[in-house]
């Protein structure tokens, strides 16, 4: 209704201001008749545009009231609503300037031309702006209907938006002065200097007015979308992936909305998996991963082992309901997991009651001694504190192993095999009746720093199971 009146008004500017008129006899009487018969064919005009575009948008209206997802065609009607609106409105508006032409030509060739062109140029600019009104008021139902399917269509062009701004902006203020200029030549008798004048005043201060506003509509229609992305690619770059921008329109830039969509979707999928493998093979061997690849096979580096074995754990098992002894082994290990971390280790496996912590694999750790020994002693003091129920003896070794993944293409695990992971192991059978319930190799004292080998004693060589030599036993003196 706005671009339409926008055009009636136009017309009458142009035919007053503007067109070189011939000489009519009955001038007065001619422009009465034209205003009775814009009065009539206004109204029908009305008429026409409202039926049509309730014809059109009835899919959408259909769809709004239902609440259920727009099947394809219903998404095909809703995103070509607008240009069949501006082509009902053209065609109307054609329709208007072949009418008015005929009843002109009854009193002057010329004059229904002239009259008919007028028209004909009112209503290339009102479907144009048509065009680029309906696409941006129709914006959020375009949007809803283009998330609602699984496969974004093709059949809009950011050309077909520049076009339209063409039509609006340039092409009517050209075709106007095409046709002054046609005129002064075919029939000089009509303009003169001063009409001239006017006609290039009124159609350059149309071009500005009306190219602006045009201008300003397609920039804020290609804006709006644009820098919705380059926000969410902000929040991508500060770490958050659960970003999803609103598809606009069907055109290029509504794929590349969609194309980031999917990008994000896939950053958050990497992500999940990446959080889910660290938890599973901890965060360095996934961050190794990710960062050079996995093959199978190892390397030799010097390890640091911390093992840790309930004690008792059958009876626990058979006491408690399954539920219960679940719950409980999940504190142990939060427990297990929290000290490890905060000591720059990590948890190797879980071992259904036991867990195996590693230190200078797949990273070297400095002072790495020392960690190991901490960390051991503040996990059988906080284990004691925090999981009374559990008592669980503690194992310390320290030397050169395996480190690598190990098992076939298709499955393998990170792991670390050598002696220091087996001592740890059978520490952990001294440990059960050691102070503080944590037993280390007295090897470890010598490497560690003063402050923490104060907290630490060695007593006896024994012998462990399965090991040849005897191994000096620290325990906690306190």
């Amino acid at each position: 209704m706005i671009t339409n009146l926008f055009g009636a008004v136009l017309v009458y500017a142009l035919a007053i201001l503007v067109l070189p008129l011939p000489e009519v006899s009955d001038i007065v009487g001619v422009r009465v008749q034209n205003l009775v018969m814009a009065s009539i064919i206004a109204p029908l005009g009305v008429v026409y545009g409202v039926i049509r575009v309730n014809l059109e948008l009835h899919p959408m209206a259909r769809w709004v009231r239902s609440g259920a997802d727009p099947n394809r065609k219903e998404r095909r009607q809703i995103l070509r609503a607008p240009a069949r609106i501006a082509t009902h409105v053209g065609a109307a508006w054609l329709l208007s300037a072949l009418l008015f032409g005929a009843f002109n030509a009854t009193h002057d060739l010329t004059l229904a031309i002239l009259v008919a062109l007028t028209v004909g140029l009112a209503g290339w600019t009102v479907a144009a702006f048509s065009y680029l009104f309906a696409e941006r008021a129709m914006r959020g139902f375009a949007r809803q209907a283009l998330e609602s399917g699984a496969e974004l269509p093709r059949h809009r062009s950011m050309v077909a938006r520049g076009m339209a701004v063409w039509a609006a902006a340039s092409g009517m203020v050209l075709l106007g002065l095409t046709l002054v200029g046609v005129t002064s030549l075919v029939a000089p008798d009509y303009t003169s200097a001063t009409n001239l004048a006017i006609s290039m005043i009124v159609f350059g201060g149309l071009g500005l007015i009306i190219g602006g506003l045009a201008s300003y509509l397609a920039a804020r229609t290609s804006a709006d979308p644009i820098r919705a992305v380059r926000k969410a690619v902000q929040r991508i770059e500060r770490g958050d992936y659960d970003v999803a921008v609103p598809i606009y329109d069907a055109t290029e830039i509504g794929h590349l909305q969609a194309g980031f969509n999917r990008m994000a979707g896939g950053l958050r999928e990497r992500d999940a998996l990446r959080d889910l493998f660290g938890r599973h093979v901890g965060e360095e061997v996934a961050r190794n991963a990710l960062a050079g690849g996995v093959r199978l096979g190892g390397e030799v580096r010097h390890v640091g082992v911390l093992f840790v074995d309930i004690i008792g754990s059958t009876g626990l098992a058979q006491q408690r309901a399954p539920e219960e002894v679940v719950q409980l082994l999940n504190r142990f290990f939060d427990v297990v997991i929290d000290v490890v971390d905060s000591h720059d280790g990590w948890v190797n496996k879980f071992e259904g009651d036991a867990a195996l912590a590693i230190w200078g694999a797949p990273t070297a750790v400095p002072d790495m001694a020392t960690s190991v020994l901490k960390a051991a002693r503040v996990l059988g003091r906080r284990l004691a504190s925090e999981v009374p129920e559990l008592s669980a003896g503690i194992g310390v070794s320290a030397g050169p192993a395996v480190a690598g993944n190990v098992g076939a293409a298709k499955r393998y695990e990170y792991t670390v095999i050598g002696d220091p992971v087996n001592e740890a192991a059978r520490l952990t059978e001294l440990a059960k009746k050691a102070p503080g319930l944590v037993a280390a190799n007295g090897a470890l004292l010598d490497l560690a720093d003063e402050a923490e080998a104060a907290h630490w004693q060695v007593g006896d060589h024994v012998e462990l199971r399965g090991r040849t030599g005897t191994t000096p036993i620290a325990s906690l003196r306190d």
